[in-house]
């Protein structure tokens, strides 16, 4: 079953110089290899969606682009910076929002974005705070309240908020859309199209295949290490995107 992207589609993708540039990358610890010979690039003002069951690799992917693991072989850079070299000036190319976000809870909403944005040296007014956290999903009344309340999805939208408040050249979402529900996930995706329009790109690890389908404009299903599958938005295959992404495909 092959789908087509309802949205707009934007002009061709341009990976020339790639906002991520990962090649032939690989990550081996003592009796284990995470990552075998990964290729994948992300192009200005694109999403790309990496899928891939629990210990494909997805983590530790992240884990270098944010230079916190220096891998064995291959060649990665964000923004033309490679991450294990300067993890300062990489880092100041990328917001990163974890699936689990550590916030403040005697804080509240407002005062959590821009603490947050603060050190990161970015400081904003209150409106456009409470523009991004409602861009978000979140509701007025929760903007003063104190997140010790909150539940996971309500905290998720106020990362999700920083996150977008950064105004870097990527993005990088691990599992954005958990505990999110169904309306606050369509949301979310009309949010990443407007990151996509100023130009900005998005690496988005997830487990939602469908979500992916609906926003991103290339997925690649990650596999012992590797992408062993990859299509683009202006034909997703339905039925070989799940059947690698369920293990039930040959691996090319």
């Amino acid at each position: 079953m092959v789908i087509r992207s309802r949205r707009s589609v934007p002009p061709a993708l341009n990976v020339a110089n790639p906002v991520v540039d990962i090649r032939s990358l690989s990550v081996s610890f003592p009796g284990k290899t995470v990552l075998s010979g990964l290729d994948l690039q992300v192009g200005k003002g694109s999403i790309y969606a990496l899928l891939g069951g629990n210990g494909t690799g997805k983590s530790t992917t992240l884990s270098v682009l944010l230079g916190f693991l220096k891998p064995t072989s291959g060649e990665v850079r964000v923004g033309g910076i490679t991450p294990w070299q300067a993890p300062r000036l990489a880092r100041a190319q990328l917001a990163y929002l974890p699936e689990n976000v550590a916030l403040y809870e005697h804080l509240t909403a407002i005062e959590n974005v821009d603490y947050l944005l603060s050190l990161s040296g970015r400081r904003h007014a209150v409106a456009a705070i409470g523009d991004a956290l409602r861009a978000a999903g979140l509701q007025e009344s929760a903007w003063q309240q104190r997140l010790g309340g909150f539940s996971k999805g309500m905290r998720q939208k106020v990362a999700i908020a920083t996150a977008l408040m950064r105004e870097v050249p990527l993005l990088l979402l691990d599992e954005p859309t958990s505990g999110l529900d169904p309306g606050a996930c369509a949301d979310f995706h009309g949010l990443l199209e407007s990151v996509r329009e100023r130009g900005a790109s998005v690496l988005m690890v997830t487990h939602d295949l469908m979500g992916a389908v609906d926003v991103a404009d290339r997925i690649g299903v990650l596999e012992h290490g590797r992408i062993v599958h990859e299509s683009d938005r202006a034909a997703f295959d339905l039925a070989a995107l799940h059947a690698h992404f369920s293990g039930r495909a040959q691996a090319a």
